[in-house]
């Protein structure tokens, strides 16, 4: 499979994940989800009058979907990540339809991060540089996923560009880590790896050739550093590889038979269905890791465990996405996905960027 399939397929995954959480976003009470949607959610659906993005049809993409839509435009013309012309879309296409509260703005919901950072850009007139805020969520890592597949084979690029696009929005630098964590791991997977045990070894093998900007004081798998060994330089540089850790580890729970979660959707159960990205994280990399090759049921699952579903199932879709290729994902998500065409054209051309790439 070309790299070419795989981040096309990468991107259409979570654009396919985030329309199919419109409709039955942020239910907490899962009795209550399953009352308005029946026993297992499978395909897109409109929201409720009384909730989330009401308003919207099956298959629309919202809030997050539309950024991310922004993002691959502007990846996509400009032949790579120019941080100028995608400020430049937010504040002409973006910013002038929000007015700071949390149901206004297109996609019927404006998350923390964007509305801080329309607070600071618009009220506050501040730089692009002072912009981001300090919610814990995934909203940085949904977009920046398209850098992940334009960049899948410069894992340095990776970091450096998911990062600077990551603050932006987001100024904790835990979740910087986080979200830069989980666009390598994207990224490996669209290069051909698995997402298995092994995953991190051979990302913590990037750290110690300088390539990703963790620190890390250990030797191969986590062995204690040998006397003499030189501490590795912290300017610049995420505090701990920890988050490079967390695939491999949901992998073995996934793959291990004496660990059982089923069904699979009580993953959100496990590790928690609210926003913050250690909550998320977990839960797509497990799943993605259960369902590596079947698209279907790992958005399905991600979907129907309720709660922040739908930045769920956008990054369990990455995952998986670049895991099977465009080519393997069911034609009945890209026909219901509205504008599909035309979004399959841009990541098309992404990831013919991405194959040529050096």
């Amino acid at each position: 499979m070309s790299i070419y399939d795989r981040a096309a397929g990468a991107v259409m995954g979570a654009l396919i994940g985030e329309a199919l959480g419109v409709g039955p976003h942020w239910y907490y009470d899962l009795e209550e989800m399953r009352r308005d949607y029946g026993d297992w959610i499978t395909g897109y659906t409109e929201p409720k009058p009384h909730r989330y993005h009401a308003g919207l049809k099956a298959g629309q993409l919202s809030q997050a979907g539309i950024i991310t839509a922004m993002l691959l435009r502007s990846v996509v013309e400009r032949n790579g990540y120019d941080e100028a012309d995608f400020c430049r879309r937010l504040d002409a296409e973006l910013f002038p339809q929000l007015d700071g509260t949390p149901r206004g703005g297109p996609g019927g919901y404006t998350s923390q991060s964007i509305r801080e950072a329309w607070r600071r850009r618009v009220e506050l007139k501040k730089p692009w540089t002072e912009t981001g805020g300090h919610a814990d969520t995934t909203e940085a890592a949904e977009r920046a996923l398209v850098l992940s597949a334009r960049y899948a084979r410069a894992p340095a690029k990776v970091a450096e560009t998911v990062s600077a696009n990551c603050r932006l929005t987001q100024a904790d630098e835990a979740i910087v880590a986080m979200t830069t964590a989980y666009c390598c791991v994207l990224a490996l997977l669209v290069r051909g790896e698995r997402l298995d045990p092994f995953l991190s070894d051979k990302l913590l093998d990037l750290v110690k050739a300088g390539e990703l900007p963790f620190h890390a004081v250990t030797s191969g798998r986590l062995l204690a550093p040998r006397p003499g060994d030189p501490d590795p330089p912290r300017a610049g540089r995420f505090s701990s590889p920890d988050a490079l850790l967390t695939p491999s580890y949901m992998a073995e729970a996934a793959l291990d038979p004496q660990i059982k979660i089923e069904p699979a959707w009580k993953v959100s159960v496990v590790y928690g269905m609210p926003c913050a990205m250690y909550h998320q994280l977990p839960a797509a990399y497990y799943l993605a890791a259960r369902f590596s090759d079947d698209f279907e049921p790992a958005v399905l699952h991600a979907l129907n465990g309720g709660g922040q579903n739908q930045a769920r199932c956008m990054l369990t879709g990455a995952l998986v996405g670049a895991q099977v290729g465009l080519s393997r994902i069911p034609k009945r998500f890209l026909d219901g996905l509205e504008n599909a065409s035309a979004l399959g054209v841009l990541a098309s051309q992404l990831g013919k960027q991405a194959e040529i790439s050096p």
